[in-house]
C-alpha cells in the first residue's frame, strides 16, 4: 500500500468510521473524495482536512440511485484507494419492516457496494498503489433476529469481498473486508438498536484494524475489529443456530 500522492474515495464519510478513515487517509498524505448525503457536514470535514496541506474533493451523493457506482465515477477523476463505509441498518422484526425500510438496506448496504466496486475497479488495478476496502458488520458472520435484512445485507459483503480479493490476487490492488463490532457512532440512534450493556469500540479503533492490516506485506482478505467480537464470533459459531439465535434475538450486536 502506499499513501503520499494517492486519492482516497470514502463513502459514508460524513460521521463516524467514515469521517476516521478521511482523517486518517489524509494523515498518511492521500488526497481525499467524500461521498454522503449530507453536503454540509462533508463540507465542515473537508475544511478541517484541507488545512493539513490535502487536497479534497466533496460529492453530496445518494448512495441509493439507480447505476450508483456509474453515476459516481462520472463525478470524480483520479482514485487510487476506495473505502464502501456507506451502510444503513432498522432495527424490528422483519414482519413489521416496511418495504421503503427494507429496500434502503439493500440499496446501500448491498447494491451500492457491488456498484461502486465494480466501476471503480479499472481505476483501482490501473493504479496498483491502492485498495477496496469494503466494511462489512460483525452482525455478517451472525444471523441478528430484529436485523434480519442488514446482518444478511453485511453477510454479502463478506462473501463478496473474499471472493473479489481471489480473483484479484496478483494484480497489485489489495482487496479487504472490515468487519467492526458495536462502534460509537451514530449507528444506534439512527437504527434504533438499544445500547443496553453493550461493550463499544471506537471509530479510531476500528480503523487502527483496518490499517493494520493493509500494512501487512500479505494483508488478509477479511478482518473483525477488536478481540472481543472476534470471541464472540468463535463463540456464538461453536453453539447450535437455534441456541445462538436466541443468544443474539436477547443482546444483538451491530
Amino acid at each position: 500500500m502506499r499513501y503520499a500522492g494517492t486519492t482516497a474515495l470514502i463513502t459514508g464519510a460524513s460521521s463516524g468510521i467514515g469521517a476516521e478513515f478521511a482523517r486518517r487517509f489524509a494523515a498518511r498524505g492521500a488526497d481525499l473524495v467524500l461521498v454522503a448525503r449530507r453536503a454540509d457536514v462533508l463540507d465542515a470535514l473537508a475544511a478541517e482536512i484541507r488545512e493539513t496541506g490535502r487536497t479534497v474533493q466533496v460529492v453530496p451523493f445518494d448512495l441509493t440511485e439507480d447505476r450508483s457506482g456509474r453515476r459516481l465515477a462520472e463525478r470524480v477523476g483520479r482514485v487510487d484507494t476506495v473505502v464502501n463505509c456507506a451502510g444503513v441498518a432498522k432495527t424490528g422484526s422483519f414482519e413489521d419492516s416496511t418495504e421503503d425500510e427494507i429496500r434502503l438496506q439493500l440499496r446501500v448496504n448491498v447494491d451500492a457496494v457491488v456498484d461502486i466496486s465494480h466501476a471503480f475497479l479499472p481505476r483501482l488495478k490501473a493504479s496498483g498503489q491502492g485498495a477496496l476496502v469494503n466494511v462489512a458488520s460483525l452482525t455478517a458472520h451472525l444471523p441478528v433476529p430484529g436485523l434480519a435484512a442488514y446482518s444478511a445485507a453485511k453477510a454479502f459483503v463478506v462473501h463478496f469481498t473474499e471472493a473479489l480479493a481471489h480473483e484479484l490476487r496478483g494484480s497489485g490492488l489489495t482487496v479487504l473486508a472490515l468487519s467492526p463490532g458495536p462502534t460509537r457512532t451514530e449507528f444506534y440512534a439512527t437504527s434504533g438498536t438499544h445500547e443496553n450493556g453493550v461493550r463499544f469500540q471506537t471509530a479510531a479503533q476500528v480503523v487502527d484494524t483496518a490499517f493494520a492490516a493493509l500494512d501487512k506485506k500479505n494483508p488478509p482478505v477479511s478482518v473483525i475489529s477488536g478481540a472481543q467480537n472476534r470471541w464472540v464470533k468463535r463463540v456464538l459459531k461453536a453453539l447450535p443456530t437455534r441456541t445462538a439465535l436466541r443468544l443474539m434475538e436477547a443482546e444483538p450486536v451491530a
